[in-house]
């Protein structure tokens, strides 16, 4: 195999690879990411449909993979990808620019293995997510993964709170966002209490119940929210 044909091999893998992380990739988005013409990403679309791929074209809009194509070769809980997608956030704060490129392609490939609703959940579970490491922090929260799953299911959860006066009160939340500061983890969410978006020290909660009634998503990023709120 010469050197052409190698380097169309790699890049018809690595198309299906970003066919199978996003939701839907236009020909010239993939060909600025393999810095090749868009003529040549209709002949390797091609290539990969009269491969057997399900390749859809959504005429106008770009291409995306029929959904359920994919047997997955790794199967990962919904709490796995959590925790691996919160991974992602320390990894990010990482100086090495070469090893967060590694890392994020990898977590591609793990989102690839994704079926479409998981997927759609790991990445609102990335928008959702701000960490700031702090090694010396101690481990003072059993509630993150749980969280992480309310979230991204838009499950009510209800907790017994304690504030600053050690005074104790039952709350029914709508989780929102997790933020990790040098000091603690907090969680915002919409307090029906309050009537409020608030924010809770997961250290606080003495007690904690993930419900099976859902609640509206609340339709903002969290920078939508900072930028309204603070």
């Amino acid at each position: 195999m010469n050197d052409n044909n190698t380097t169309r091999l790699s890049r018809l893998t690595a198309i299906l690879m970003q066919l199978q992380t996003k939701r839907l990739l236009t020909a010239t988005n993939l060909a600025d990411k393999f810095n090749v013409s868009t003529r040549t990403i209709y002949r390797d679309i091609r290539a990969l449909e009269e491969a057997g791929v399900p390749i859809i074209t959504d005429e106008g809009k770009g291409y995306f993979l029929m959904e359920g194509y994919k047997i997955p070769p790794v199967m990962f809980t919904e709490k796995e990808a959590n925790a691996l997608i919160l991974a992602e956030q320390l990894v990010l704060k990482n100086k090495d620019t070469s090893f967060i490129k590694d890392y994020t392609e990898a977590i591609d490939k793990i989102k690839a293995v994704l079926r479409q609703s998981e997927k759609n959940k790991a990445n609102l579970l990335a928008d959702r997510t701000r960490f700031e490491q702090n090694i010396n922090r101690e481990r003072n929260s059993n509630n993150i993964s749980d969280l992480q799953k309310a979230l991204t299911n838009f499950f009510l959860v209800k907790i017994d709170y304690s504030n600053e006066s050690s005074e104790t009160s039952t709350r029914i939340i709508e989780p929102f966002a997790l933020i990790s500061t040098k000091e603690n983890w907090l969680l915002i969410a919409w307090c029906r209490l309050r009537k409020e978006f608030r924010y809770f020290r997961l250290d606080r909660i003495a007690k904690m119940q993930v419900l099976e009634e859902k609640f509206e998503q609340h339709k903002m990023t969290l920078q939508e929210y900072f930028d309204k709120f603070y």
